[in-house]
């Protein structure tokens, strides 16, 4: 099965019934009187906040992908990458903002998994909107204690060799799994490359599959 930068694959995501049923929690109410302090004061106008918004929907998977896959073919770029991702991003003409993202590689020993426990911090501007999953308070509190059950329940077995680390993001700092390049890609263009690069792989739940011979 084909693999795109949307993040769909071949297996159901864990079943997560509380998601954005409820009433408003108090971070997302903290968050509409902020923005509806900020244009009583005149600070953002409604057209501005409008356009905001609409700039971090229109964000897609597919930007964090192309950052990925350069740093697969470009060593240099790589290092950069590890050491500032929204610079590195920019350099590929990627406007991530102002929150600090980091990014964590996966390697042969350790396995990067990010969760936000609080809420659903996550890296919109670079990755585009998080999934329901991730915002689930399932997935929130076991990805903490129990994460290999939790990738299992992804479709992830990894060997027990493998450590896996698990990032917690927060308001002050986002996180972008730089996963593993899989073998058989060597002379892949990047382009086809950032095309096995999913949302998952980026947030840990998922890693990269050579596809298509």
């Amino acid at each position: 099965m084909s693999h795109d930068p949307a993040g769909s694959h071949d297996h159901p995501h864990p079943r997560q019934p509380d998601i954005e049923d409820g009433p408003l929690t108090h971070h997302m109410a903290l968050t509409e009187a902020v923005a509806a302090l900020l244009q009583k004061k005149g600070v953002i106008t409604g057209e501005e906040l409008r356009r905001t918004l609409e700039d971090i929907d229109s964000r897609s998977p597919a930007d964090g992908a192309r950052v990925v896959a350069r740093a697969w073919v470009d060593p240099a770029y790589r290092e950069r990458l590890l050491e500032d991702v929204n610079t590195a991003a920019a350099e590929l003409g990627i406007d991530t903002g102002n929150i600090p993202i980091r990014a964590v590689e996966s390697t042969d020993t350790v396995h990067q998994l990010v969760v936000c426990t609080l809420c659903s911090c996550y890296p919109r501007m670079l990755i585009g909107l998080p999934p329901d999953w991730y915002k689930a308070r399932a997935y929130r509190s076991r990805a903490v204690r129990e994460p290999r059950a939790v990738l299992r329940e992804f479709g992830l077995t990894l060997p027990d060799h493998v450590e896996v680390r698990v990032h917690d993001s927060t308001a002050d700092m986002r996180y972008l799994v730089l996963p593993r390049r899989p073998g058989g890609t060597q002379g892949w263009s990047e382009e086809r490359l950032a095309a096995i690069v999913t949302r998952d792989c980026m947030v840990g739940t998922a890693v990269p599959v050579a596809t298509g011979g």
